[in-house]
């Protein structure tokens, strides 16, 4: 359902799948990168950019953790073919439950309806949750995913990458380089650029999110992911980026197959806002057949 491959290696197609069914649909294999670690300038105020890079990055998502939520802004802008396509959401984030709401907006044009809903999702540990996924699901249910099930792990299946994910990949951080200071929103951050593994990544991230991390080990083609990330002068994960590339099946035999780009791109702001999310019930989670288009 939502997992499948590209066949057609066409961009208009591959753009009304994501649109449409409001979810990436990738064949993905193996990512590549390097370490974490932690440390502070003794005063309880973390010397970011005098650490090494490795050490500040592995250390991200457990500072995130220990701030608790915060707001939160996706893109996901796939390439395929020559065709674009962005889908964004918004929304907040608990760090420390590791459960989020968001809506995610489709973009109109590709998915071919003027009027179309966003769709909820409700991030949690090893599961995601969408409304109005459309498709001949009742507008009242919700889909529930597996996400340790998914070939990537819901990297970029939803539309969004978890942004707990997104920090703990940096764990399985490799050839950074610290690109200096800059600015975000008002706020002063640190800029590193690098490759993130994510065997390695799997094998240091939280419990809840180890699994997930590890179906996405097996299942990218690719065997790194790069990244920028800012990180502000405590240490907190701003802004996110991860290129995701893979390569989708030929047209027919003997044709190249297309290699198809993700760009996923997470915003952190707003910590400590609280966050409220409510699983649904058993009830409410729409268990017959749903269509792909």
């Amino acid at each position: 359902m939502v997992v499948q491959q590209y066949r057609d290696g066409g961009g208009a197609r591959a753009a009304r799948a994501l649109a449409v069914a409001g979810v990436i649909a990738v064949t993905a294999g193996c990512v590549g990168g390097g370490g974490g670690g932690g440390g502070s300038d003794g005063s309880g105020q973390r010397a970011v950019a005098a650490e090494r890079p490795l050490d500040v990055l592995g250390r991200a998502a457990g500072v995130l953790a220990e701030t608790g939520g915060a707001e939160a802004r996706t893109s996901m802008e796939t390439a395929a073919g020559g065709t674009r396509v962005t889908i964004r959401g918004e929304g907040t984030y608990d760090f420390r439950k590791q459960m989020g709401r968001l809506k995610v907006v489709l973009p109109t044009d590709a998915a071919g309806a003027h009027d179309r809903r966003p769709i909820t999702e409700l991030l949690a540990p090893g599961a995601l949750y969408m409304k109005n996924r459309g498709a001949g699901v009742p507008a009242d249910k919700w889909v529930r995913i597996d996400t340790t099930a998914l070939e990537d792990g819901n990297l970029v299946t939803g539309g969004v990458t978890d942004p707990m994910a997104a920090a703990e990949l940096l764990r399985g951080a490799g050839d950074v380089t610290y690109e200096g200071k800059t600015e975000l929103a008002g706020v002063t951050v640190h800029h590193y650029r690098g490759v993130a593994d994510l065997n390695r990544a799997a094998r240091a991230a939280s419990p809840q999110s180890r699994g997930a991390l590890s179906a996405a080990a097996k299942g990218f083609s690719k065997d790194a992911v790069p990244f920028d990330a800012y990180l502000d002068e405590e240490g907190r994960l701003r802004k996110v980026r991860h290129r995701f590339s893979f390569a989708s099946e030929g047209r027919s035999e003997g044709q190249e197959a297309a290699e198809v780009t993700v760009v996923s791109t997470l915003l952190l702001y707003g910590f400590g806002a609280p966050v409220t999310v409510t699983l649904p019930d058993e009830d409410d989670i729409y268990t017959g057949e749903i269509r792909q288009g």
